[in-house]
């Protein structure tokens, strides 16, 4: 940015189920509509990464972008995979100012924070587990985590046009990462699907659908906690990173994760719910219920996170709860704005 003032185990079960509905991600359908969205922003926080995105962004920042955004609810993926594109073409860019150093401007980092920008947001919002220690603009996990403070701070996702702008006070800048955001995000789908539409009872929901339907095609790694740190995810790791990025942190594994939220009958089973297998002392499984007897899944060894029923000859289905029913941590705004 050119005048911004912020540029910038434990062994998992061994098998592992994510239950999604017939429905997930280009399109948003809530049960009841949403706050409007900002111009040029698709309804809800987590959309559906288009082909373009999966072929432009090292999956481990897609992963990354996904993770930030929910730190600031309704903030989309997109919008800082587009800042992070424009800006240093994801951390790939040759010019001075992304790995070490500083552009002619004073920024630095893939998100080319100022460093007085990144340490006031740092300040504001301690950062997650993850980075480096202490926090650094030039590392990816801390930078785009800050970005997305900050945007949440300059008004998005309710004024995205304002909060990009104070990123870099320029329209052209603006226009340019809308533009590219909406690139990003796959093109909205009128009909239910696999991982094309998202039915969801409310953004949270949407958002853990959204991110475990982005992992579609990765493999399953037994305490797989993605593919940055172990090139894949077993099945709790993909339920406690999907609720992650929608701000609700859950346990690590299925033993601990189906003490969270409240049960839910087999009959009333919605879109987001986490699906569980095994016994009272043995649960094994987790998945992520999409509706439609659909879900979505690392299943086991060999196999890919897939989406599929969450019902079949033989399974040993135990119970389903409901994380999403949890309230997010309330995203704080200090008021100040550097």
């Amino acid at each position: 940015m050119l005048v911004k003032t912020l540029a910038a185990g434990y062994a998992a079960v061994v098998f592992c189920v994510v239950v999604i509905a017939t429905v997930v991600t280009t399109a948003l359908v809530y049960d009841r509509p949403p706050l409007t969205p900002a111009p040029g922003i698709a309804p809800g926080a987590g959309s559906t990464p288009s082909p373009a995105a999966r072929e432009d962004i090292p999956p481990e920042l897609l992963v990354l972008y996904q993770q930030a955004a929910g730190v600031c609810p309704g903030l989309d993926w997109s919008v800082l995979a587009a800042i992070g594109k424009i800006e240093t073409d994801h951390g790939r860019s040759p010019l001075p100012g992304v790995t070490s150093g500083e552009n002619s401007s004073g920024a630095g980092g893939p998100m080319q924070f100022l460093a007085p920008t990144f340490d006031a947001v740092i300040a504001r919002h301690p950062l997650p587990a993850g980075g480096a220690n202490p926090p650094s603009r030039y590392n990816p996990h801390d930078a785009v985590h800050a970005a997305a403070h900050y945007l949440c701070d300059s008004g998005a996702p309710a004024d995205m046009r304002a909060a990009i702008f104070a990123y870099n006070h320029a329209d052209w800048y603006v226009d340019q990462v809308l533009d590219q955001a909406a690139a990003y995000r796959a093109p909205t789908s009128t009909g239910g699907g696999d991982c094309h539409t998202i039915i969801a009872p409310n953004p949270t929901a949407a958002q853990v659908i959204s991110f475990a339907c982005a992992q579609l095609g990765l493999p399953y790694v037994w305490g797989g906690n993605g593919p940055e740190s172990d090139g894949g995810w077993d099945c709790s790791g993909l339920t406690k990173a999907a609720y992650a990025a929608a701000g609700i942190p859950l346990p690590r594994t299925t033993y601990d994760q189906i003490h969270i939220g409240p049960r839910v009958p087999e009959t009333q089973l919605a879109p987001g719910d986490l699906v569980f297998y095994g016994t009272a002392v043995d649960v094994h499984h987790v998945g992520i219920y999409l509706g439609g007897g659909r879900m979505v899944h690392a299943p086991d060894f060999g196999q890919e996170v897939q989406v599929s029923g969450y019902r079949w000859p033989g399974d040993d289905y135990y119970d389903a709860t409901r994380p999403a029913a949890i309230p997010a941590p309330a995203q704080q705004d200090s008021g100040n704005r550097p």
